[in-house]
């Protein structure tokens, strides 16, 4: 596989030069100045694989190009976001960037209770809490109707919870689920965000799948010309939010859009971490499944608890079957080798503990601190080359014996 780290752009404190040190290849990058909706221009695409190549890395996939949400319901102007989005596929393509990593979630992208959850190495992890989100949701965000989506056991536990915060706390959890997160497409106040929640809640689960499939059989056609392959990231977490429909969560949702669409530039992003949050996605069976058509892996691990409550663990040690998800990875770029393809998979250590020499470091991305990803890395990089090995001595006994 080809190990990538993600980089914010220039102002990422943790700088190409570190990227270059902890050993990875390639770069993950996106271009967050340009407005959400806007054509990525040729210029910015050049600089920005300029930089990355002028430190000896490779701009090996965008995540991501963000969608409106217009787009995503199909209102508004959004055909000419639809021709803008074309566009900045075609100029990726011209500027030789192969993967376009991006998501189709209503409202809120990737979703947290608590960016500073303390481990019992006092390292610091994200958190979903179930009874914090819920107490925000009923008691905080009072959408209509929100209490019908908990069980009476959890709203119970969620108003004791709630009481029991200070003002700070309240606030800061607000700001955690709904004011952005890095590579998110924007912040919401309250009443934005209540009434992005009732336009997607009116479309519904069915609406906004074929939103989606709208949406690829309008860009994949653009992506094939443009040598380009596309690649969504699933829900996260992959389970309702704000009574929010979700379309890509399970491994049944993948089926329905890799079948809809059946071109190699319509793939799929398999986060471990995203995929892995429900104990009923098996991550090995997905890999296997849709292996031909897996353009960009995220390479994280969670401890699920049983009411939807998750935290990110070390990448070794959670809930999910990180060697055996390696090793069906690698099947498929042996298969891809024997096809003759080109394009291996590119990975990336997603997110990492905050560690001690950063924790009072000014500019930290939660879930991007330099010294948890490099711990990640070297982790994954450990397995990736120990089963290669496995691999390789395996094979030369079989020539032994066959000679």
């Amino acid at each position: 596989m080809q190990e990538t780290w993600r980089w914010f752009g220039p102002d990422d404190p943790v700088s190409l030069k570190h990227v270059a040190q902890a050993g990875a290849e390639g770069v993950v990058s996106s271009l967050h100045h340009i407005p959400t909706g806007d054509v990525w221009p040729m210029a910015d695409i050049l600089e920005r694989k300029k930089l990355i190549e002028d430190a000896g890395l490779t701009w090996a996939v965008v995540e991501s190009i963000p969608l409106h949400n217009d787009l995503k319901t199909r209102s508004g102007n959004y055909q000419q976001l639809l021709q803008n989005y074309q566009q900045s596929v075609r100029n990726l393509g011209r500027a030789g960037v192969p993967v376009v990593c991006y998501n189709f979630m209503p409202v809120v992208d990737w979703t947290r209770t608590n960016l500073s959850y303390t481990l019992p190495n006092a390292s610091q992890a994200l958190r979903f809490e179930m009874t914090d989100f819920a107490a925000y949701d009923v008691y905080m965000l009072k959408r209509p109707g929100a209490e019908n989506d908990y069980d009476p056991e959890l709203l119970e536990h969620a108003r004791v919870r709630f009481d029991a915060m200070p003002d700070e706390e309240r606030a800061a959890l607000e700001k955690n689920i709904i004011a952005g997160l890095p590579g998110g497409e924007g912040s919401y106040d309250r009443d934005g965000i209540r009434e992005a929640i009732a336009r997607f809640i009116a479309l519904g689960t069915d609406g906004m799948r074929e939103s989606l499939l709208a949406f690829l059989r309008a860009v994949v056609p653009v992506a094939e010309e443009s040598g380009v392959r596309l690649c969504i990231h699933p829900d996260d977490p992959p389970f309702s939010l704000f009574g929010l429909p979700r379309v890509v969560s399970t491994a049944e949702d993948a089926r329905i859009l890799l079948d809809a669409v059946p071109s190699p530039s319509n793939g799929l992003t398999l986060c471990a971490g995203s995929f892995g949050a429900r104990a009923d996605n098996d991550l090995v069976a997905i890999a296997r499944e849709f292996g031909d058509r897996i353009h960009f892996v995220h390479l994280r691990n969670v401890k699920r608890e049983s009411d939807g409550s998750f935290y990110e663990s070390d990448h070794l040690d959670g809930d999910n079957d990180m060697v055996g998800l390696i090793s069906a990875l690698l099947d498929e770029e042996d298969r891809r080798q024997q096809e003759g393809r080109e394009d291996r998979i590119p990975m990336r250590p997603d997110h990492g503990h905050l560690m001690a020499d950063e924790m009072d470091k000014p500019g930290v991305n939660p879930g991007y601190s330099y010294t948890g990803r490099m711990k990640g890395l070297a982790e994954l990089r450990g397995v990736i080359h120990a089963l290669t090995s496995l691999r390789q001595h395996a094979g030369k006994i079989h020539q032994d014996s066959a000679g």
